[in-house]
Order: structure tokens, then sequence, then C-alpha cells
């Protein structure tokens, strides 16, 4: 069963194209990725889909019944979809519990539970402004999800958050799709938090969606440097660098390769592979990255150990 329809949805405004006829579907208790470059459109598809932005042609569905526009409806929104925008808001003066309470639908063990996943216990009886950025967002998300919504979309919850709360909100997220029967499409520039999370992914550009797979898929394979470059770090190789296409066991495609960094092998047997020497090594904690020049080009790979600047190493290929 599809939870969200998207037919032909598109929006211009001032003369300008912002999205252009997307269209997907999304089933029951899916865990959906959007991404894409910042302008690609994202938001206002989101925004579009929870009923906050008229859009300018085609219609999006939840289970079965069409999301109406801010200009058709005297309070935008739909009451089965719960958004939250990185620009969130909470009323300052009030206790967390106070908030809480005014939109859950719950009962009191369910709402507890709520609380406990996403962490915020200790917070019920703060007043608003005496919270972190973190918190709030935490409180934010609860209060979304003691409405009981059947989907939810999370537009770049992980912005402007430190490395301490953007770790504890993408646990508390993986959590809520994991313990809560929700469908969740969440937007995120962070290739790790997606390919951890998502079962399926979505990438925009100039206001058109042009991928929609596993994350597996769009990883590995690539349709097209773009979806590469979104997801982390490649090598493009081209049928031009006769030694590394081989290498790599794709001669026969005739067709350019992306070559992720962890796909190539550092060794020392010279009977192997294909030499280069090391140019540059950077500490990134759980490996160095490494650009290692061979004779054809210069490729970006992993090591566990710094190698040091002009080693000479040999290179081949994982995973064949």
């Amino acid at each position: 069963m599809h939870v969200l329809t998207v037919e032909d949805i598109s929006k211009e405004e001032e003369g300008r194209t912002l999205v252009k006829e997307v269209c997907f579907s999304i089933d029951a208790f899916k865990k959906v990725a959007l991404m894409g470059e910042t302008g690609s459109g994202k938001s206002t598809v989101m925004k579009m889909i929870a009923g906050l932005v008229q859009a300018s042609s085609g219609n999006a569905y939840c289970e079965g019944q069409r999301i109406k526009g801010p200009d058709e409806v005297l309070l935008p929104g739909h009451p089965a979809i719960a958004y939250l925008s990185q620009h969130f808001e909470l009323r300052n003066n009030y206790r967390v519990h106070e908030l809480l309470e005014m939109a859950n639908k719950m009962e009191d063990e369910e709402a507890a539970e709520i609380y406990l996943i996403c962490r915020i216990n200790h917070l019920l009886d703060r007043k608003v402004h005496q919270l972190s950025g973190g918190e709030r967002q935490r409180i934010a998300l609860a209060r979304l999800l003691v409405g009981k919504p059947r989907l939810l979309l999370l537009d770049e919850p992980f912005t402007n958050l430190d490395l301490f709360n953007n770790r504890i909100i993408n646990e508390v997220i993986h959590q809520v799709c994991n313990k809560m029967a929700i469908t969740c499409v969440l937007v995120s520039h962070d290739p790790v938090a997606v390919l951890s999370w998502a079962d399926e992914l979505l990438i925009m550009k100039h206001g058109q969606l042009v991928f929609q797979g596993s994350p597996k898929e769009a990883y590995a394979r690539p349709q097209e440097e773009y979806i590469a470059g979104l997801l982390g770090e490649y090598t493009l190789i081209s049928p031009e660098q006769k030694m590394l296409y081989k290498l790599f066991g794709v001669e026969e495609t005739g067709e350019t390769i992306f070559i992720r960094p962890e796909k190539i092998g550092i060794g020392s047997d010279a009977t192997t592979g294909i030499s280069g020497t090391v140019l540059e090594v950077k500490f990134l904690g759980a490996h160095y990255r490494l650009l290692i020049k061979t004779s054809e080009m210069d490729l970006i790979a992993h090591a566990e150990t710094d190698l040091g600047i002009n080693t000479v190493v040999q290179l081949y290929a994982k995973g064949r």
C-alpha cells in the first residue's frame, strides 16, 4: 500500500521553476531519504507534500486522499502528516510537558515511550528557554510524534547541530522508525546518515527527480557524476586510462566508471597491480586519506596507517 503518492508535482515562483513534474510513491513503513545539492528543490517538495506550500500543478496523495495546499484550506497541513523543519519553533514561557500535552493524542504509556525514545524524560519540567538547540529539536520531534502521524517528514534535522547532538538525533530517528508504525521521509546532506538509514533514496537535481532506488545502488553504481559526488569521494576513470580501466575489471563496458576510495587496495608486491607514489596524506580519524599518483592519473584511496609522502605502493582492485 502506498502511503504517499506524488504525481507530476511542480512549483513555479516569480518566473522560476523550483520543482518540475516530480513523481514517486512510498510504501507503508518505508524509510526514504531525499538528497540533492542546495537549491535542487528538496525542501519545496517536502513542503508541498506536507500541504504547507501550494503546488503550481500536479497532486500529492496521503493514503489515497489528496493533500490540499494552503490556498485551499484555512489551516495548512494534513492530519496524517507531521513535518519537522530545520527552522522549527517552540513557544517560550511554557514548560515542556505543557507543550507536549497540548499536542498529545496518545495514551499515557504510549506517550511515555515516545519521551523515552526521544530522550527527553529529564526535560519535562523545564521551560523552553532553558533548553539547548539539540534538546529543543528532540522535543519538537516528540511533540509531532504524540500527535500519532502516519507519515513523518524530516527536513534536514542534522543541520546546525554539533557532532554530539547530531549523533543523538540520528540515533533517535533510527529508534523512532524501528519502534513505531510510521513511514518517514528524511532530507539530508549527510551521506553517512542516509546510507546507514534509508530503505530507498530519491535524488533531485535542478528541480527534477534524477534517481529513485536503493542507497547501495546509488553509492556503488551511480548513474552520473552528480549522484556519485553527493554520496562521497570517488575517482572518475574513463576508457582512456587503459591500465586503471583494466585493473578494475570493466574494460568491456566502454563507459566511465566511479571508483570509491575503499575499493582501492594498497600493497607492496611489485608483481601485482599498478605502481603509485603517495603525494598527500590526511588523517581522518578512522583512516588516512591518500592521494596517490600513478602513470595515468591521481587516485584517492584509504589506508589504516600513515604510509608517508613519497612512499611507493602497489594498487589493486578490492572485491573483484
